[in-house]
């Protein structure tokens, strides 16, 4: 141990004669405390809300969408065999995405999700958000020996309370995409029985998306053999980029590949935004704390004047002086920084386990915070804490090593 960091933390522990500078540095301490307990908090609950949305997204949407450019693939089942073949990809699966009209005691636009149960539960988490019902009965509803005579359909659950029925009852929908008939074109219209609720806590997609088997759609808006497109599902989510551009260039035209960063990248970079701004903000509460570290050491100079020229007389050089002070700084900052990381660490804990913050669920459908640590944004925090208590220390350190010997002991 250098002589100067024994100084700076005598300085920092001792007894002083002004009390009122030693106050200052445990307000400096407690001050970069808070900050970066606020810090770490505020990014955590952020961090929990970024992960929450995109598991809730990539429960209703798939890692990697397939379509074409002609509106609609009729030779999917040969494309699905070579998107399956391509590294990196799990599953994929065929779908018929179409706008309708559903009528029950009351109307609504909706759109109509053509799916393959099967493969489907293996792309999205669409099983898992069934709060009603099961995947199954969409197939069963048609066996005519279970006694049902009217296809299933499974809706999400702002769409099922927006047209007021439940499961067991019944719907019309109307599809714009008309038949030719002899009095003209006339629209097509089939009824259809709820046979399950499903609930993804994304508004957007329990109020609009209504689920029925593959075949059925094709037989209702009269596209044969085709489909819209395919859903794929990827090993690594991050690397969905890579595997989209893969898969385009295996696909070729007229096919259009992407990826679900891409679908969701204006709501992905309004959050990493928002949490930027936020950084700065709170980081300013550390910056308000480094001002009583100026201030504090600017007056234990003062008090130690008489120290610093007995330390130069007796062979101190002007660096070693400077470094006393700085590594004073230096202490203030990391032990406030130690008690913000143990303090922002321990309330992350206790929000994570005990959930006592309580959400509107028809604002945020979650019902408590959603709390999510991240060590690079800890290792963020510490490091801008520490490098901010430092720049702190630059103006009371120099100033200490200017001090003149002769002019400090001249009325002693």
């Amino acid at each position: 141990m250098g002589f100067e960091f024994f100084i700076s933390i005598r300085y920092l522990l001792a007894k002083r004669r002004q009390t009122f500078v030693s106050l200052i540095s445990f307000i400096s301490i407690a001050g970069v405390g808070v900050g970066v307990t606020a810090l770490i908090v505020v990014l955590a609950v952020m961090n929990g809300f970024h992960a929450d949305l995109r598991n809730r997204i990539l429960g209703v949407t798939a890692h990697v969408n397939i379509t074409s450019y002609a509106g609609s693939i009729s030779s999917y089942k040969e494309a699905m065999s070579k998107v399956d073949r391509q590294s990196g990809v799990v599953e994929s699966t065929p779908y018929i995405y179409a706008p309708v009209m559903m009528s029950a005691n009351r109307s609504s636009g909706a759109i109509l999700y053509g799916i393959d149960p099967f493969s489907a539960s293996k792309v999205i988490r669409l099983q898992q958000n069934l709060i009603e019902g099961k995947l199954a009965d969409l197939t069963q509803s048609l066996d005519k020996k279970s006694g049902k005579s009217y296809p299933g359909i499974i809706l999400g659950s702002e769409l099922a309370s927006s047209l007021g029925v439940r499961v067991g009852d019944y719907l019309t929908i109307i599809s714009p995409t008309g038949r030719l008939t002899p009095m003209g074109q006339a629209p097509r219209s089939e009824l259809f029985e709820v046979v399950g609720l499903v609930r993804s806590g994304m508004y957007d997609y329990d109020s609009t998306l209504a689920y029925i088997d593959l075949p059925v759609a094709q037989q209702f808006l009269g596209m044969g053999d085709s489909v819209t497109g395919m859903e794929v599902r990827v090993r690594d989510i991050y690397k969905a980029g890579e595997i989209a551009k893969a898969l385009k260039k295996s696909l070729g035209y007229p096919f259009y590949v992407t990826d679900w960063i891409k679908m969701n990248s204006n709501f992905f970079s309004a959050l990493k935004l928002e949490k930027t701004v936020m950084f700065v903000i709170l980081t300013l509460i550390i910056l308000v704390a480094s001002f009583n570290i100026v201030s504090s050491l600017t007056m234990l100079v003062m008090e130690k004047g008489r120290d610093i020229a007995i330390l130069k007389a007796m062979g101190a050089t002007t660096a070693s002086i400077r470094k006393i002070f700085v590594m004073e700084g230096f202490l203030i900052g990391t032990c406030g920084t130690v008690l913000g990381l143990l303090g922002g660490s321990v309330l992350c804990d206790l929000l994570k386990r005990y959930k006592f913050i309580e959400l509107p669920q028809d604002v945020y459908h979650i019902s408590t915070l959603p709390v999510k640590m991240e060590a690079s944004d800890l290792a963020l925090i510490a490091l801008s804490a520490i490098c901010i208590s430092l720049v702190a220390t630059l103006y009371p350190s120099r100033k200490a090593a200017g001090l003149d010997p002769a002019e400090a002991l001249k009325y002693e």
